[in-house]
């Protein structure tokens, strides 16, 4: 049911945020709704879901109205710090938010932009199981002025499905990019690599699979083990065993090479688009410092330099807005050195990189070793930009940079 909130200092009960805080106003805006519904676990999950049997006190029909009341609730927050900017991108992220009616997507979204009256291109995404979709569903999110439908593919592999625990079969994707394009929909597909007993060749029939759909977009993910996941239950009685890291850097490198042969570029370390307007903006908005509310359980959000974060579960979240409550748990105000540090983790792994004036003092002195192990491209134009093998150790560049 998702890791534990981070420790922060307390949220006021209406939800304020502190005293002096400044918006930009032309600071990108978007809106995150968490949909935490599931209908069963996948065994490498660690996200804030929750199945049927675990809501204890918590309803799905109620839980349209229930978010709606903190979008009122974020509309009265903002609106003390000045006149409302226009909502540019909204991400309906899980969780399964499709399992929920379409017409309770509609209605949030609907109250997303009456409160936040969007820019004339909002991007609209819903990420979406493949046997949760059909022509109805893609229709009535299309109506809406939903732009994107994220397809959580993961593999095209029989057994490497079992070992996630996915619960749909690979039609299932097909059925579901044919009725999202049928409908004027974008269309995205998520991709896992690295899990046990995954080959190489396991990897590149997902790979071309994804590629015969013709998606717009493509993101591709190392497996990662979380402790308290049933996977990781599974790896430590001995079942099966630890992604390989160099299987897993092999599998990324046929990630790249096939994606780029058939048309789409890296953007993100780990995300490819078809074009420049195909790339995720708001997930873009992100990794370049951007203002977002986080609707929903456990959700998080971002107001110039405040981050703050919802209880976790839904009854929870439930009982605290139906008594005029704020429902967030806790909140950081970043410092100078932590947002620092954020620009250089989160902006190096772009295609665009970093230019040098963001970096630490003194961290452009190391560029030249960067450079020597092929990690970072020769400096032209005062920006820092990962080479392949770079993307492959972001995390050492990260900590070169910033040590």
């Amino acid at each position: 049911m998702g890791a534990a909130l981070p420790v922060g200092e307390p949220v006021p009960t209406d939800g304020s945020l502190p005293s002096g805080t400044v918006i930009d106003p032309s600071t990108p805006f978007g809106a995150y709704l968490h949909i935490p519904f599931c209908r069963v676990r996948c065994g490498y999950c660690d996200f804030n879901t929750y199945t049927a049997t675990e809501l204890r006190g918590a309803r799905q029909d109620d839980y349209a109205d229930t978010l709606l009341r903190e979008v009122t609730l974020a509309r009265r927050v903002l609106s003390d710090l000045g006149p409302p900017r226009p909502v540019q991108t909204v991400f309906f992220g899980g969780g399964t938010p499709t399992l929920l009616p379409a017409d309770d997507l509609v209605r949030m979204l609907d109250g997303v932009r009456a409160a936040f009256p969007g820019a004339d291109d909002v991007e609209v995404t819903v990420e979406a199981n493949p046997d949760t979709v059909d022509a109805v569903v893609a229709g009535r999110l299309a109506d809406a002025g939903v732009t994107r439908l994220s397809i959580g593919m993961q593999s095209a592999v029989g057994h490497v499905l079992e070992t996630l625990d996915r619960s749909h079969g690979r039609d299932a994707v097909a059925t579901a990019v044919a009725v999202a394009r049928d409908a004027g929909l974008g269309v995205s597909l998520d991709l896992i690599y690295g899990t046990p007993r995954e080959s190489l060749s396991d990897w590149r029939t997902s790979l071309e699979t994804a590629l015969a759909l013709g998606p717009d977009h493509l993101s591709a993910y190392a497996l990662i083990v979380e402790d308290g996941t049933a996977l990781a239950r599974r790896i430590r009685r001995g079942e099966v065993s630890l992604p390989d890291d160099d299987l897993q850097a092999e599998m990324y490198e046929l990630a790249d090479d096939l994606l780029t042969e058939a048309g789409l570029s890296w953007y993100e370390v780990s995300n490819w688009a078809r074009t420049p307007a195909d790339r995720c903006r708001h997930n873009a908005a992100y990794w370049q410092g951007g203002d977002w509310w986080g609707f929903g359980p456990g959700a998080h959000g971002h107001i110039a330099g405040t981050r703050f974060w919802n209880v976790r579960h839904p009854a929870a979240y439930a009982q605290r807005l139906a008594h005029g409550l704020s429902p967030a748990a806790g909140r950081e105000v970043l410092t100078a050195s932590s947002r620092l540090l954020e620009t250089v983790l989160l902006g190096v792994r772009t295609r665009e990189g970093l230019g040098i004036a963001s970096l630490p003092p003194g961290a452009s002195a190391v560029l030249p070793e960067l450079v020597a192990d092929g990690l970072v491209e020769p400096r032209r134009d005062d920006r820092v930009r990962l080479t392949r093998r770079g993307r492959l150790l972001a995390d050492r560049v990260v900590r070169t940079l910033t040590a």
